[in-house]
């Protein structure tokens, strides 16, 4: 069947199709634009470099500036790399009867070749191969109804299955969860549904019923909502709403929920009478269902309603198939009740020897945690130093620890860390601890840290995080130290508490993803990084009661009474005067130099001793911006070490210009 003929019958069928295009790069661009001269409609090219003549075109990158929109046909260029999240946003926009053409390298020699999209996610230098997510692409390709056109091979003729004619059920499905949802009492409404089912517009269709007011993480990702809301479209960010006075409405409707900090998630809750939480369950974006669970579970009253039928295409659409098969977007199937659970440890290359394990421990944790998305799923196939251990019984997956190998770099980079001159890729705990918490030694030394740790939500309280933990313990393989990075919550941290975790680091900025601030703990291994810990956990006492005016969190911590300017405040006080230590990392050092100091240090005084915000204090002073004031902090700061002590100043300042 000609191409337009078959075009015409996946309208009438409501269906998209993907089509491989495997070649050389002339070869495939002259075969996509042929297409693009046969079929009619509107065409998108998405690549870092367009061909001439393409009328619309998107970088992937900034693919996610697709939300809303809608074509007929697309080609994706992915000769170079597979941005796989940009893939996923572009299938969202086609319409029916659409064409998605997939450039691709030659199909024997894809898996060997160096992908550049390895380059967001690796934490290489150069773009590496990425074997086993390709592999389990051209799986996925060659089992679902895509056309394959490699360049060495003939025509493909495919055999696929005939279909009915598509007649669209969404409308229905919308006005009778409108209709439940107009009739509730006062509670929390949770919408979930996969893309492309029109959560949006339903939620459109409330404002124009009832008073409301719409929040979102993005006002740019609320255009489907507000074209179906029309005139009564109120929307105020989040930060805003919670601080208006009073804001009156009958509703608060929040799209994407799962994107928004639980913290300030439950303050907007709390407001409201009626609330609608608006969420994706799969996506580019990540999952929402897992979290929306989690959050929902403290609620009183909360009524779940799903959206499944598809708005834009028919049940069953190939090409979403196809996406959800490529990029893992099913849930997990649900667990049978098991008491033999078994932590098993496992590695990227078990995506090749044991795959259905694989997609059960990165399903759970997309299920758990909200931000796992395709770039995820690309960092644990072939990004080096991936670790992993399931919580398992089969190939059904009850736990998921996912662990990523850190330290391991020279004295001398970590040096140039420490004094914030160097900061390479990677290594998120270890150069934190280096550049932020006055231990170079972490970048030196091997340790894991935990990225993610999951249980299924019907399996918790029961022991199996902490059996997790124990089992990583035991397959560290020389390690020196285990590491977590989290949203600090007094639950969580008891957690990591009970599972003899350190408390090293706290961060001075509410994290946006969290509402939290970032925590750092350690489990220390071997005996250098005992006393490495000790000496942080030290540190964190010591200068706690200074921070915690900073810091707004309840903490219950022994802390330690040492007001006097000591050796470790001489090395951080250094490193903030003559190199580029931060300032927010310096502050309690900093404090103690001017308790002792007999000078006059407007600069820093203003800051410290009365508070004041750098504005007040740039103005105050005359200095060039927030810039300036940096540098009168550290010219200041140098001014009085060189009082306290000259030859002990010079020394420390020219041991660390020697780092440049």
């Amino acid at each position: 069947m000609e191409v337009a003929a078959l075009t015409r019958l996946m309208q009438q069928q409501g269906i998209r199709r993907l089509r491989v295009i495997s070649g050389d790069v002339a070869w495939c661009l002259e075969q996509a634009q042929r297409w693009q001269q046969q079929l009619a409609g509107e065409w998108i090219w998405v690549s870092d470099e367009a061909p001439q003549g393409a009328s619309i075109t998107c970088t992937p990158a900034a693919a996610r500036n697709l939300l809303g929109r809608e074509f007929q046909h697309a080609v994706f260029d992915a000769h170079r790399g597979f941005h796989a999240e940009a893939f996923a946003a572009l299938a969202g926009t086609l319409r029916a009867g659409g064409w998605l053409q997939l450039i691709v390298p030659p199909w024997q020699h894809w898996p060997e070749r160096p992908d550049s999209d390895s380059l967001r996610w690796s934490e290489q230098p150069v773009a590496i191969p990425t074997p086993h997510f390709i592999h389990h692409l051209q799986r996925s390709l060659s089992c679902h109804e895509c056309l394959l056109h490699r360049q060495d091979s003939p025509w493909p003729q495919p055999a696929w299955p005939s279909r009915p004619a598509w007649h669209c059920q969404a409308p229905q499905q919308q006005q009778a969860i409108l209709s439940q949802l107009l009739a509730l009492p006062p509670a929390v409404a949770v919408l979930t549904a996969p893309r492309g089912r029109g959560k949006s517009a339903l939620a459109g269709m409330l404002a124009q019923q009832r008073r409301c007011i719409i929040t979102a993480p993005a006002k740019v990702a609320t255009d489907v909502l507000a074209s179906f809301a029309g005139e009564a479209f109120r929307f105020m960010a989040p930060d805003a709403l919670l601080a208006a006075e009073a804001v009156t409405a009958d509703w608060l409707i929040v799209d994407e929920a799962a994107a928004i900090p639980a913290p300030l998630l439950a303050q907007l809750v709390s407001r409201f009478p009626h609330v609608l939480l608006v969420t994706t369950v799969q996506g580019y974006e990540g999952t929402g269902r897992g979290f929306m669970l989690k959050f929902c579970a403290s609620l009183p009253h909360v009524h779940y309603f799903t959206l499944d039928e598809p708005l834009r295409w028919a049940r069953h659409d190939p090409l979403e198939a196809l996406l959800n098969s490529s990029l893992l977007f099913s849930e997990p199937l649900p667990l049978v009740a098991q008491a033999d659970w078994q932590c098993v440890p496992l590695d990227r290359h078990d995506w090749q020897r044991q795959p259905a394990l694989m997609i059960s421990l990165y399903q759970l944790l997309t299920s758990a945690h909200y931000r796992t998305s395709p770039l995820d799923l690309r960092r644990m196939m072939d990004a080096p130093g991936m670790r992993f251990i399931a919580l398992r019984h089969q190939h059904q997956v009850a736990g998921a620890l996912w662990l990523i190998e850190e330290g391991g770099l020279d004295a001398k980079l970590a040096a140039q860390i420490w004094a914030g001159r160097r900061r390479p890729r990677g290594n998120l705990v270890a150069q934190s601890l280096a550049a932020h918490g006055d231990s170079p030694q972490a970048a030196t030394l091997r340790s894991l840290r935990i990225s993610r740790i999951a249980v299924e939500a019907s399996l918790r309280q029961q022991g199996l995080g902490s059996r997790l933990l124990d089992a990583a313990r035991q397959a560290t393989n020389g390690s020196d130290f285990l590491s977590v990075s989290f949203g600090f919550t007094p639950a969580l941290w008891r957690f990591w508490q009970q599972n003899g975790f350190e408390l090293v680091r706290i961060g001075s900025h509410l994290e946006a993803s969290s509402g939290c601030y970032t925590a750092m703990a350690l489990l220390p291994l071997t005996p250098c990084a005992v006393e490495m810990t000790q000496r942080a956990s030290q540190r964190l006492r010591r200068d706690w009661p200074l921070l915690r005016a900073e810091i707004n969190i309840e903490l219950e911590m022994t802390t330690v009474n040492e007001p006097e300017f000591s050796e470790d405040d001489w090395r951080e006080a250094a490193g903030f005067a003559f190199a580029l230590r931060p300032f927010e990392v310096s502050l309690p050092a900093l404090t103690r130099l001017l308790a002792q100091s007999s000078m006059t240090l407007p600069a820093l005084r203003a800051r410290i001793t009365q508070r004041r915000s750098v504005n007040d204090i740039v103005a105050a002073l005359g200095l060039a911006g927030a810039k300036g004031a940096i540098r009168a902090w550290r010219q200041e700061t140098a001014s009085a070490l060189y009082q306290c002590d000259a030859a002990r100043a010079e020394e420390w300042q020219r041991r660390l210009e020697a780092l440049q």
